[in-house]
């Protein structure tokens, strides 16, 4: 655990190091894909906890809103 945190306190300096605009775009390409990862997964397991429920809406329910809340 030790060799992560060593690992990762030098990445973080080192991007703390960078000028803004390299700075930026080194988290923008990091962070963006971890995020729609993580919302992806987040979605999918919502969706399986409602099915495990029996709480699944159906298409038509989806298209006009008169779903259950």
């Amino acid at each position: 655990m030790e060799r992560i945190a060593d690992w990762w306190d030098g990445f973080e300096m080192w991007v703390a190091g960078l000028p803004f605009i390299p700075q930026f775009l080194v988290v923008l390409v990091g962070m963006v894909p971890i995020s729609f990862a993580i919302a992806y997964l987040i979605d999918r397991g919502l969706h399986a906890a409602g099915a495990a429920l029996g709480r699944n809406e159906t298409d038509s329910d989806r298209d006009t809103g008169n779903g259950v809340c």
